[in-house]
């Protein structure tokens, strides 16, 4: 009877072994799970989201706020991650975007002579730079590098499915630098309003940095002048200031059209 007990309980001991969960192939499944959210997307717009924070901890934020200094005034940008909801204040006027509205609130009876559909969003995807790269709808291939001032760029081609945005025939391409893998150069296409592509590529200069909330974000880009689709000398710079990137997200009351304002069709 003793030996019967001793393999009984060695027989409990054994069954509870085989039932107990492992620890480990949970971390081991967490791994894959993350492996496979960044493998989604080609090797060198990795190594360049990965030089910036990478592209998973900023699809953690919800909240991107930044201002911006004008002859005008500042003007003060936040945006929600998620619903691409945006607020665009300003001394003259307010515009807003609730996700399927674009408003203009005029100030001290001044009338609004922009173009609010062409401005929503454009700065913000400047300054988002390089993580909007990592939208839906997107296509990558490598295209040729940029040389200026004897440094050499590998470049990306930057495309867009059809109806994807305002302007689907946009194109983009990022330089990076080849050992850090940092962004260093964006040129785009304006095809705004046009049913066409554009063969005119501008050009920004990203070489001025910060880290905010462990991204990688702007501290001020340089626009540049251009012949023959290449940068030529630089013709200004936009500072950026006040930046806040969370994982919070903003009151959506916010961005709700207020009582007076105008609808823009």
């Amino acid at each position: 009877m003793k030996k019967i007990g001793q393999t009984l309980l060695l027989a409990i001991l054994i069954t509870a072994c085989k039932n107990e969960p492992k620890q480990e192939s949970t971390v081991v499944d967490e791994v894959k799970q993350e492996q496979i959210i960044t493998s989604i997307y080609p090797e060198s717009i990795t190594k360049v989201f990965d030089a910036h924070g990478g592209i998973d901890n900023w699809n953690k934020m919800q909240t991107l706020s930044f201002s911006i200094e004008k002859p005008t005034g500042k003007e003060i940008i936040t945006e929600n991650l998620k619903t691409r909801a945006e607020l665009i204040e300003t001394p003259s006027y307010t515009q807003g975007f609730d996700s399927e509205t674009l408003w203009i609130n005029e100030k001290g009876g001044k009338a609004y002579k922009g173009n609010a559909t062409f401005y929503k969003g454009l700065m913000f995807y400047f300054y988002a730079m390089p993580f909007v790269l990592g939208d839906e709808g997107i296509t990558y291939e490598d295209t040729d590098p940029l040389i200026f001032e004897g440094e050499t760029y590998p470049g990306i081609l930057i495309t867009f499915e059809a109806g994807v945005g305002e302007s689907s025939n946009d194109q983009y391409k990022v330089f990076y630098n080849t050992e850090s893998g940092q962004m260093e150069w964006l040129a785009y296409t304006v095809t705004f309003g046009r049913t066409e592509g554009s063969p005119d590529f501008h050009f920004i200069r990203y070489n001025n940095w910060q880290t905010v909330n462990g991204l990688v974000v702007p501290k001020s880009v340089d626009w540049y002048n251009y012949k023959d689709n290449l940068p030529t000398e630089k013709r200004n710079t936009v500072e950026f200031s006040d930046v806040v990137i969370s994982e919070n997200a903003p009151d959506n009351a916010i961005f709700s059209k207020p009582e007076g304002a105008k609808v823009i069709e």
